[in-house]
């Protein structure tokens, strides 16, 4: 319903990497804004072919949008996203257009056919406050899981590491939300609604982070 959170995220089939170049994430991550409309995903994906270009027009907005998107989070074989319903069903209809989109624009680069992504998305609707609070701590530190593996079950060994590969990973929203940088999420985030929703700050959620790891 219009107003709920939800944490959406899928991963390849068999596990399999769905992001092999980095023109792969740049994909996904415009289709976060160009799909974030009531538009069906195949009109911006022909429009996106006509021009042979992997880029949006500059400040083109969508309209309409289906969800405020507070956080994102890519990694080699899945993402999360942490969205806001603005239309009830917005989240679903968001979350089949990026899937279907970004699966047409892989099984065309690749001469593929089927399904990319493992079963039907999840979109977990958020109920309770201490699942919401502890969301944006889960989502921004996946990527840790790429130098140290097994860190959720045994601890971060080199925690500076871990803040600096954190500060440097592209792929996720942390840069543009709490290192207040502009990247490739920039004009799909909704950075004040992430500081409004958790009573937070770039500085002191930076700090909570970084004690937390």
């Amino acid at each position: 319903m219009n107003g709920d959170i939800y944490h959406i995220l899928n991963r390849g089939v068999d596990k399999r990497d769905i992001f092999l170049k980095d023109k792969h994430y740049e994909r996904f991550a415009h289709n976060l804004h160009d799909f974030n409309n009531k538009n069906i995903a195949s009109m911006s994906y022909r429009n996106r072919r006509k021009s042979n270009s992997a880029m949006r027009k500059p400040n083109e907005k969508p309209n309409d949008e289906l969800v405020n998107i507070i956080c994102v989070c890519l990694m080699p074989n899945h993402y999360h996203l942490l969205v806001q319903e603005k239309i009830d069903g917005g989240a679903s209809l968001f979350s089949k257009k990026i899937s279907s989109g970004y699966t047409q624009y892989f099984n065309l680069e690749y001469k593929r056919s089927g399904v990319l992504f493992q079963s039907r998305t999840k979109i977990i609707l958020v109920q309770n406050d201490s699942h919401f609070l502890h969301l944006p701590f889960y989502i921004f530190l996946n990527p840790v899981k790429l130098i140290e593996p097994e860190w959720r079950e045994s601890g971060i060994k080199n925690h500076g590491k871990a803040v600096n590969f954190l500060e440097n990973y592209k792929w996720s929203s942390f840069n543009e939300t709490i290192l207040l940088k502009k990247g490739i999420f920039s004009d799909s985030i909704n950075s004040n609604l992430f500081f409004e929703f958790f009573k937070t700050n770039p500085k002191d959620f930076k700090k909570e982070l970084t004690e937390w790891i």
